[in-house]
Parts: C-alpha cells; structure tokens; sequence
C-alpha cells in the first residue's frame, strides 16, 4: 500500500472562499466529494444528502461500523496495518488511503465531515480529539476512552464543537433496552436497590506477564503509529491483531469491553449518575494485564425518588446466585446479562421473572421513543436531526464510570490489605480516601503525543 502522504505534520490551509473554490474545481478534476460545510458557506445545498466519511482503524470491528454507515460516502481510509485491513481497502477502492491519521486528516480535511473511530482503545481520544478540533462529528467505538480524563476532555470538547457524537455501544438503541426503562419506570419490580451485571464472554488474553521475546515487526504494520501515545514496547503478536484488550497499555479489560454496552440500560433506568463509592477483587493484580476474573462493587447515592443502589460486576466465570424465582430449566448464566432486584420482584435482561410474573404484568406502557438505528441516528444527527442517544454528553460519563472499576482492580490488592473501599468525587475526578489511586485517572503519553492539535 501507498500513502497518500507522509508522517510529518502538515500546515493546514485556511478556508477556500466561494471564488476561490469555483476556480479551484472548474480546473481541478481530482475533487470527488464536495464537503458539506464548504458548500453550506455558499448557501448552496449539497448536490447530495451524503455525508463524507474517513474510517480510522477498520480490520476488526471498524469493518462493521463502516458497513452500517455505507449508505455515505466514504471518502478515506486510514489503517496501520495494510495486510490486516486490506479486506476493507478493497471494499472502498474510492476513498484516499492512509497509515496515518494525523496525515489524513490534514491532507483530506476538506473533504471530510465526520470520522468513524474503530482503534485500538488508548489512540481513541487523540484521534477523536484531533478530529473534534476539526469540527469533523465522530463516531467512536467503546470504551470512549482508555482513561477517565480523556473521556472527560473529549465530552467538554465535543460540546464546545457542536458536533454530533456516538460511541460504539449499539445496544443503546435495541428494543430491549426501551424494555428495561419502561420495567422499572412502570414499577414492575418497585424501587431497584440491587442490580447484578455479568460477561463470561473470552475477551482476551488476562492475567499473564509481558513477553520476554521480542520478534521482528511485519512489514505491512507501523508499529511505531500502532503504539501512538502509549509507552514505547518491543511488537509482539500477542497484542495485534485484537488480542490488545488484556494489556492495560492498549485495553480496558472485560469491563472496558462490554461494560458501556451491558450497564447503559441500567443507567438510563436507573439515572446513574457518579458513584460514591467502588471497590473491587480479583484473581490477581498484575501490571501488565486484566485479571482473569473479577467483581467490582458500586454505590449509588440517592437520586430524586429513586433509592440508593448497588450495582456489582461479574467476569471471568464468576456469578451471583441464582434467583429463587428463575424455573427449573431456565438458562441462568449466559454470556452477559443484568438481574435488577427490586423490592418488588426482579427482572433478569429485560423479562420480569418468574414468567407468570411476566404474564400478569405484560408489556409496560411504551413511554420512550423508538430508534431507527444506531448508526442512523449519529447520521442523522450529523446532518442537523437531534443529538444520537449515545452522544458524548451521556457515553463520556458511562465511560468515566466503567472505567473507575478497572482503578478498583489495580488497586485491589491494596483494598484487602486496608479494608478500604475508593471513595469517589465524580465531578473533580478524584479518589478522595486513597491518593496513590489517583495516578490511573489519566494516562501519560510518550513524548510527541498529547490532546491538542
């Protein structure tokens, strides 16, 4: 594969006037897409409703992503990894390809309006942050973030932008999740004091040292932009291609992975906001990676009417006890799912149990509007519709929230040893009891790498 440019940094132009730009098109026949904003400056419509798309990181899961919003024009691709992404590059034989995204988005910027983020976890913010600063909207796969500090810089940023924002948790838009809202708001189980959140799923590698081997980079991978501002390392197959999420350098663990995607149905139902408290124990700490199993306990305060909460995380295998009202028979332990015990009865995913119970009650009053989609919704919201339901504004505090139970694991040694749990100052971002916690609030990057552009 060939760049359409370097990896230095390129000055960007100012703005095209309108002349300008007729001059420039009428003798340049290289313009395949006409950028939104450039013509909205003109007080022209665009000859299409089509939003021009970069996908950034797209071997794995970006695949999907780009898939769902193909119905756009994808106008430029960006991979580190050609042979990894080549499938893709196929795909788009239109759209301008890049191994670096700072190059692309300087090079394309013009013809770009909204970028789709599906890299590896700890690049997600100084891609997304690049972009916003560019007023480009930006969908982004979960985590949001790798640490609570970008998440909380890139929702502050993303408002000031005004640009139309997603992350990655497609479940958001599902009936089901409508569901359990309406469960709860109907008080089919009455005031929710317990909520048990599990995922068995094999997500990666956990609980095992960093390689001692150091074997030769691929010629088809930069290993040097895979890293990006995460602290320089010898390449090993053990962390590309997708087994990253394990290694708290580039992952979130089981947690980061699914939990933006399994609790915020329970958030919404709930009106979660920061919890007072967290703690956590594990299989065992180790610094390079996630434990091979976990619970993680949190404390919600009081919020209006609704009571204190405590959700607790499972993964790895382990569970809560089966309810006594789940019949014989009934599958109890699925990949992932949620059990919320009211004091009026329970709800395990988003069907009251037992059954009878759920045939008594029916279906709740259908109080909450439909989805169209999820990537639909980010569309639409791009092209001036209402913002999507996973917009930064929600998924950045979901994130900052998931993420406060991975700093209960690493320290949860140290909980054991104290009898301590972490107490919580969401709005300041700060562990109030135990200060040494606080170091993996926010990453540090290598030299070269920070949030500004």
């Amino acid at each position: 594969m060939k760049e359409s440019g370097d990896s230095k940094t390129v000055k960007r132009s100012s703005g095209l006037s309108r002349r300008e730009f007729v001059g420039v098109a009428a003798t340049v026949g290289a313009f395949t897409f006409v950028p939104r904003y450039v013509l909205a400056r003109s007080g022209q419509s665009p000859p299409s409703e089509k939003l021009n798309i970069a996908g950034i990181g797209f071997g794995g899961r970006g695949a999907g992503d780009l898939a769902e919003v193909g119905s756009e024009n994808i106008a430029a691709l960006c991979d580190v990894d050609e042979k990894y992404a080549a499938g893709v590059f196929k795909q788009y034989p239109k759209a301008k390809k890049y191994r670096d995204f700072r190059v692309m988005l300087d090079k394309e910027g013009r013809n770009i309006d909204a970028v789709v983020i599906a890299t590896p976890d700890h690049t997600h913010a100084v891609i997304a942050m690049t972009a916003i600063k560019m007023g480009k909207h930006v969908y982004c796969e979960k985590p949001l973030t790798h640490s609570i500090w970008e998440a909380r810089q890139l929702t502050e940023a993303a408002r000031k932008a005004k640009v139309a924002t997603q992350l990655g948790n497609q479940g958001q838009a599902s009936e089901s999740t409508r569901l359990v809202c309406e469960f709860i708001r109907a008080g089919a189980i009455g005031q929710v004091r317990e909520v048990h959140s599990w995922c068995n799923r094999y997500i990666s590698p956990r609980g095992i040292d960093r390689p001692k081997e150091t074997p030769a980079v691929p010629e088809t991978l930069d290993w040097d932009l895979w890293l990006g501002p995460a602290q320089p390392r010898p390449y090993h197959p053990c962390y590309h291609p997708f087994a990253w999420r394990g290694w708290w350098d580039f992952g979130t663990g089981v947690l980061g992975d699914i939990g933006c995607h399994q609790l915020d149905p329970i958030f919404r139902a709930l009106k979660l906001g920061y919890p007072l408290s967290v703690e956590a124990c594990c299989s065992g700490v180790n610094d390079e990676t996630a434990p091979l199993a976990s619970i993680i306990r949190y404390e919600f305060g009081a919020r209006g009417d609704l009571v204190p909460v405590t959700l607790t995380w499972y993964d790895g295998g382990l569970m809560p006890p089966r309810p006594a009202e789940l019949e014989d028979g009934r599958r109890f332990g699925d990949a992932d799912d949620n059990l919320c015990v009211g004091d009026k009865g329970k709800m395990l995913g988003h069907r009251l149990i037992p059954e009878s119970r759920s045939k008594e009650f029916g279906k709740p009053p259908e109080v909450l509007p439909r989805s169209p989609g999820h990537h639909k919704e980010w569309l639409s919201a791009c092209k001036g519709g209402k913002p999507a339901g996973s917009n930064f504004d929600w998924a950045g505090p979901l994130t900052e929230v998931v993420l406060l139970g991975n700093i209960a694991i690493r320290m949860s040694q140290k909980l054991y040893e104290t009898g301590l749990k972490l107490y919580y100052d969401g709005p300041n971002m700060k562990i109030t009891n135990l200060p040494e916690a606080n170091k993996y609030i926010r990453d540090e990057y290598r030299q070269g790498w920070d949030l500004s552009v």
